[in-house]
């Protein structure tokens, strides 16, 4: 996983897609009342809202500072029939593979002026389409793998053999479109096959997109009751938004749009809650890095140990780890400098087999 998450937006024509993706990135991508106008994957990148950086900034009187970012990658409209080419459908799975996580965004509104591509509103049936297209597209790259495997079978190869039974048992679960998610794999099956990097594997975020009027209250509807309880079988998350509020948004100016969020009784916007949730979806936090020159933010998946997070920041770091220094950012502010953390003791020498915490604030020691 690069250093930067990358969440790949997907959904049926008219579910406001494009609309949510427009304002969470003010990319501009177009928005339009048919279904394809999303041709070119639009990629926009947006900070993680972090209220710990500044904090730093204002103690270490840093330059600069650099957030951890999400890069958000709106793909064009699925419809029945992508996985055998129809509408965008080759080109849509092409960039769907290479995002860390999928959220699709599901319509959970009725509004007569805008059209539905299946021609009524049922988000469960829309969640059931993109799905089957993506099982379709990941049975067509497993049998292709299974082919392969066979001959290797046949010539003697163990671990061949080994593989094989793992792909038959998710061909068979393609086969019923279920997710291949869904597979009970252990860590090394799913490292054995982790290099065709099926979209069925990719952790998937519900974005249920409510009517303005429903974004305080989404658990009272009924369409966003039934996707939640879809979403536990899926073991996905989802999150409730409303794409209009959150284009409205994206207009103000920081402090307006504070002001508005209060307004509608709101105290984080939507793409907020979308960029916390892809987070907790894949099991990421951040550390620190703070210094006169700069203070930075670097994502990291929970469990990963110094040396491999200071590999984020450099291959050399990892090579040549010798020590971390480390302070957690609530010590760093409880004592108010680096120095006084240092003389309480707070400021700890990590080895290598260290693991590593969320808001650690570190400097690295190596040498190559």
């Amino acid at each position: 996983m690069s250093t930067n998450l990358e969440v790949g937006i997907v959904g049926l024509p008219n579910v406001g897609k494009s609309t949510l993706f427009n304002a969470i990135t003010k990319a501009g991508a177009e928005a339009a009342n048919y279904p394809f106008c999303t041709i070119e994957p639009n990629v926009g990148v947006v900070d993680v809202p972090d209220e710990r950086l500044q904090k730093l900034v204002d103690m270490y009187k840093s330059k600069r500072v650099i957030p951890a970012a999400v890069r958000f990658v709106d793909i064009a409209g699925l419809v029945k029939g992508a996985a055998q080419g129809e509408g965008l459908g080759n080109k849509f799975l092409a960039h769907i593979r290479q995002v860390d996580a999928i959220a699709q965004v599901v319509r959970c509104f009725a509004d007569e002026n805008i059209t539905h591509v299946e021609g009524a509103l049922d988000p469960l049936r829309d969640i059931e389409i993109i799905n089957t297209e993506l099982c379709l597209a990941d049975l067509e790259t497993v049998e292709k793998r299974m082919e392969r495997t066979q001959k290797l079978v046949k010539s003697g190869d163990k671990k061949a053999q080994t593989e094989l039974t793992i792909l038959k048992r998710i061909q068979e679960a393609l086969g019923n479109a279920e997710p291949a998610r869904r597979v009970d794999l252990e860590a090394d099956e799913a490292a054995m096959i982790a290099d065709l990097n099926l979209l069925t594997l990719k952790p998937v975020l519900f974005v249920a997109n409510v009517s303005e009027e429903e974004v305080t209250s989404p658990e009272d509807n009924r369409y966003v009751q039934a996707v939640l309880q879809y979403a536990q079988q899926e073991k996905a998350g989802v999150v409730a938004v409303s794409a209009k509020v959150e284009a409205e948004i994206a207009e103000l100016p920081e402090a307006d749009a504070r002001e508005f969020l209060a307004e509608l009784g709101l105290n984080e916007s939507g793409l907020d809650k979308l960029i916390r949730a892809s987070h907790k979806l894949l099991g990421l936090m951040t550390f620190l890095t703070a210094g006169e020159q700069e203070v930075r933010a670097w994502t990291i998946c929970r469990g990963t140990k110094a040396p491999q997070a200071g590999g984020k920041i450099h291959s050399d770091i990892e090579r040549g780890f010798i020590r971390a220094e480390i302070v957690s950012f609530a010590d760093l502010m409880a004592a108010g400098s680096q120095a006084a953390a240092r003389e309480k003791g707070l400021v700890r020498l990590e080895g290598k087999d260290y693991v590593m915490q969320d808001g650690d604030v570190t400097y690295f020691r190596f040498n190559v």
